[in-house]
């Protein structure tokens, strides 16, 4: 005997969520999608690490009072 559901469901959001759960099978590399990923495979962490790099030793937090400037010089 089958449970009587209070939920109805929608076939638009059912498709939609299964469209989700398979977005790898239908993958492809595009001039788009390659770009997307240069930029958070490559861009990014290259654009961190150059900050990382620039500021570097540049700030002493360390025992500062009120006044005192934070750039060593």
């Amino acid at each position: 005997m089958a449970v009587p559901s209070f939920l109805k469901v929608d076939p638009a959001i059912e498709r939609w969520n299964r469209m989700r759960e398979d977005a790898y099978k239908h993958f492809r590399f595009t001039p788009r999608t390659t770009w997307v990923t240069m930029c958070g495979f490559v861009l990014v962490p290259g654009a961190i690490c150059y900050l990382a790099s620039k500021t570097h030793l540049k700030w002493n937090w360390a025992g500062k009072r009120k006044g005192e400037a934070l750039a060593q010089a």
